[in-house]
């Protein structure tokens, strides 16, 4: 630094907005949701291939941590399903008042968790 010029920000010093940080959840998200799918085409797979190889499904899915992931699983998929739904509204130009992107937000976080708990809880 010879010159004595300023560095550009960077982002250690930004506050993380609300908007950004859902934008990058709902990425997340998409590519959980990928692996998931692949997840399931194996599950599929292993359903064909006969009883033997679905019985190493069944011990693999009586874990905890499986149960776990199928829970972060539904959890992406009501996010996505609902801040996409946002995001379609936002092409359109409605909604786009930053009071109704914040309640917006809102909006979707609950009903994303509403409607995990209503899947694991009550169905």
């Amino acid at each position: 630094m010879l010159d004595n010029r300023p560095l550009s920000p960077h982002l250690s010093i930004h506050k993380p907005v609300l908007t950004a940080l859902f934008s990058i959840s709902h990425r997340i998200t998409g590519i959980g949701l990928s692996i998931g799918s692949i997840l399931i085409s194996i599950w599929f797979l292993f359903i064909n291939l006969g009883p033997d190889y679905f019985s190493y499904f069944e011990i693999i899915s009586k874990s905890i941590f499986f149960k776990i992931i199928l829970i972060l699983w539904t959890v992406g998929i009501f996010y996505h399903l609902f801040n996409g739904c946002r995001k379609l509204y936002w092409s359109f130009g409605v909604g786009m008042e930053l009071s109704t992107v914040y309640i917006s937000g809102y909006v979707v976080l609950f009903l994303t968790f509403l409607s995990t708990f209503i899947v694991w809880a009550v169905l």
